[in-house]
């Protein structure tokens, strides 16, 4: 069963959000600070953008498995993967593509160019300290790619007295992991350093009927390692690094009951920055980093063997002014993105995109205001301007009404542009415009929200066939359609003494306006349902996942069956330094898909020690 979102019922949701928090005190807001949202950190209450923080202590009682199967848990998103957790997959952030929202981690971008969407599998989820996610467009503040939204990943800092934590754990198909890390600060120095290996034996990649189906499990192995050193050079002024590394051998099914196919995956992230308050209103932020995506698939067979490297080179300096209550932000960057390949047609590509902006923020009593406008230009694509104007209005200290337009845009992936038989220079980057209004609500105990969103995107590149241009055997990448992604977004937590629970839900219509068809894979309807108990060290929950039906194809043909989840963890603290973690995935051994002919976990159980000493 599925349904359209109206306006009418978007409007009415609004409107039971405003009435509902009239029953609670109407206290200050959470003192929560984001920087994704404004490049800069900000109060939580001052943000005019639709956020979601999953912090440390969020992360660590999850017990999840992988990235992707805590942001599965979120509002507004959707997983899809070919196979288990060492395969590749991707985040739909509000029925975007996966390569239509940017991926960031301390700062930096991540991600392949020739696919445009980061290699989630390689992330190791031991190194992340907490994950902001930030909903629509912002182009303005990170240029190419921000249509559906952004999400940073924030490794592990140190702070205050030495920190050293271990785990280790074991689970269903032979799951192995453990990881390690030391943090703390002595004198004008801070520090972090962790690392961790997991490995797992898996299940079948693929289902009968698929491609290269092989009935054996394919299993992986992931090693990681992650650091940070700051120093403080006098007050106000901060030299820092950080670094992540991980690397994934992961088997897939090949068809070939005599070769072990494998896909190896390496991503590493380095930066180095210089934080200056040049002024008591005035501080510069000088950043310079690098990250690379490699990847191969070895199959046994020459002809499907293939090795893609790719690696991002940027400078960044940002300016933020504080002018009484308002704030000016104003930033250059470079971006120089570089591609070596065995695939046909790419083999050694480079382009590199300069670019200016400036936002202004201002508060007057009640009211809030935020302009912004950014120029990229691109040695391949040309120029882009993009823009954005927020408005948001206190009507009470915990309630806060937003509005937001803001344009944006994709540039072409390499693929696009240049594989063999398939790309085309020719190729635009696809546009967006973004229209919301939200209502949140925060009076430290419950927490409400409803964002009803409206994305129009013209020149939707996809694989046209029979294609446009000559010389073309089968499909190409083309800008021909248009598509609409468009929906209203839940949420709502409260805490019962001990008691937490907390829900989500998405009511989304993601259509490509040229056939009127869904896109590929992604439901009218997705939501979460959770609850977590707290006594003394015992902390319990959980989590139930529901989906709706998908289509695995772009004519909306081949259908992809709702599912409906349940999880439940538990952690204890049973002293001071040692607690355990238990954690049992899909209690029901529910059979689904997220990908046509690509096999799901099932029920699976995971337990684990860790130590923590400080």
């Amino acid at each position: 069963m599925t349904f359209p979102v109206s306006r009418q019922a978007a409007l009415a949701s609004l409107a039971l959000a405003i009435a509902a928090p009239s029953a609670f005190a109407q206290n200050a807001a959470h003192s929560t600070v984001l920087i994704t949202a404004g490049r800069t950190p900000q109060p939580a209450g001052e943000v005019l953008r639709d956020t979601l923080t999953i912090g440390a202590d969020e992360i660590l009682r999850s017990g999840a498995g992988s990235i992707s199967d805590l942001l599965q848990r979120q509002r507004g998103i959707e997983i899809t993967r070919n196979g288990g957790p060492g395969t590749s997959g991707n985040v739909f952030i509000r029925g975007a593509n996966g390569n239509q929202s940017l991926v960031l981690v301390d700062g930096v971008r991540i991600g392949s160019a020739t696919t445009g969407t980061a290699s989630w599998n390689a992330i190791p989820l031991s190194a992340i300290d907490h994950i902001e996610i930030v909903y629509g467009p912002l182009s303005t503040l990170y240029g190419a790619d921000a249509i559906g939204g952004v999400i940073q990943i924030f490794t592990k800092k140190g702070k205050g007295d030495v920190d050293v934590t271990a785990f280790v754990g074991a689970g269903s198909d032979s799951t192995r992991a453990a990881d390690a890390a030391v943090s703390g600060s002595s004198g004008p120095v801070s520090y972090s350093l962790s690392a961790g290996r997991e490995r797992s034996d898996g299940f079948s990649a693929s289902l009968p009927g698929a491609s290269g189906y092989n009935p054996d499990n394919d299993g992986y192995d992931r090693r990681s390692a992650a650091g940070q050193v700051s120093l403080q050079l006098a007050e106000g002024h901060e030299l820092g690094a950080n670094f992540l590394y991980s690397k994934v051998d992961a088997q897939f099914d090949n068809g070939k009951s005599d070769y072990d196919a494998r896909s190896k995956t390496r991503i590493s992230n380095t930066s180095a920055y210089l934080r200056n308050r040049i002024l008591p209103n005035w501080t510069s932020l000088v950043q310079a980093s690098e990250s690379s995506d490699k990847s191969g698939s070895f199959t046994g067979v020459a002809s499907s063997t293939s090795q893609i490297d790719t690696k991002q080179t940027g400078f960044s300096w940002q300016n933020d002014l504080q002018l009484g209550r308002d704030t000016l932000q104003l930033l250059y960057e470079f971006r120089k993105e570089e591609v070596v390949s065995t695939s046909a047609g790419i083999a050694e590509r480079k382009r590199h995109t300069r670019s200016l902006a400036a936002t202004y923020g201002m508060q007057r009593g009640d009211h809030l205001f935020s302009a912004g406008a950014r120029h990229d230009d691109n040695s391949q694509f040309g120029s882009k301007a993009t823009g954005s104007l927020g408005y948001g209005y206190r009507i009470s200290p915990a309630l806060r009404a937003n509005a937001s337009f803001g344009t944006s845009f994709r540039a072409p992936t390499f693929n696009e542009l240049y594989y063999a038989g398939y790309g085309n220079e020719n190729n635009k980057p696809e546009k967006g415009r973004n229209g919301e209004i939200g209502l949140h609500y925060d009076n430290g105990t419950t927490q409400l929200g409803a964002v009803y969103y409206h994305n129009k995107l013209d020149d939707l590149l996809v694989s046209t066939a029979p294609c446009p241009y000559s010389g073309y055997k089968y499909s190409c990448a083309y800008n021909v359609n248009k598509a609409v992604l468009k929906g209203l977004s839940l949420s709502a937590e409260h805490q019962f003494g001990k008691l937490k629970l907390s829900a989500n839900a998405d009511f989304q219509e993601p259509r490509d306006d040229t056939t009127g068809k869904l896109l590929q894979r992604r439901a009218k309807r997705h939501a979460n349902l959770n609850a977590e108990y707290a006594l003394g060290g015992l902390h319990a929950g959980a989590e139930l996942q529901l989906s709706g039906r998908r289509f695995e194809d772009a004519a909306n043909r081949v259908e992809l069956g709702g599912y409906s989840l349940l999880n439940l963890h538990a952690t204890w603290q049973f002293s001071r330094d040692w607690s355990a973690l238990v954690r049992w995935n899909n209690v029901a051994d529910k059979k689904y898909e997220v990908a046509r002919f690509y096999g799901s976990t099932g029920s699976t159980f995971f337990a684990g020690l860790r130590y923590g000493m400080k």
